[in-house]
């Protein structure tokens, strides 16, 4: 990854926070990496069960270009070989507030999120997809096609 792209992630997160510099600090120099953002200013965030979430990530992949952040938690673990426990989708501010989905977790206005330092892995999170900067997030129709993708080839996988 390159620094200008940290940076502008960095630039571009930081945005939403109460106060920016607090939340740079914080990623600088706290030992946990992470700093708490206020979801529902410039995006909301649904946050899917892992072994869904990981299969969604790869049908959006093959649907788009670039879809926009996501972040995927493997809880208290660290090691790779643990599973993703979760993984969240960056999408439209307001989208949590409209979202019908069994098992899919939103957090729009009034929630906060732990993220971690772009570039780098904080605990069991790390990005899959990090902010361009220019605020592109993943379109909520295209998630969902995405997920029922995902639901069935998640399902196929479990019939194998």
């Amino acid at each position: 990854m390159q620094d200008a792209q940290i940076r502008t992630a960095v630039e571009w997160l930081a945005s939403v926070a109460p106060d920016p510099d607090a939340c740079r600090w914080e990623w600088e120099r706290s030992p946990l990496g992470v700093a708490l953002l206020p979801a529902g200013r410039r995006w909301d965030v649904l946050v899917l069960p892992g072994e869904l979430g990981l299969a969604t990530f790869d049908v959006l992949r093959l649907l788009l270009e670039r879809p926009g952040p996501v972040l995927a938690d493997r809880g208290a673990a660290r090691r790779r070989s643990t599973p993703m426990r979760r993984v969240g989708f960056f999408v439209p501010a307001g989208t949590a507030a409209r979202w019908l989905g069994t098992g899919v977790r939103g957090a729009g206005h009034g929630s906060w999120i732990v993220v971690p330092h772009p570039g780098r892995a904080a605990g069991g999170m790390r990005w899959l997809v990090l902010p361009d900067g220019r605020g592109t997030l993943t379109d909520p129709a295209v998630l969902e096609l995405a997920m029922h993708q995902a639901v069935a080839a998640v399902a196929r996988d479990r019939q194998a």
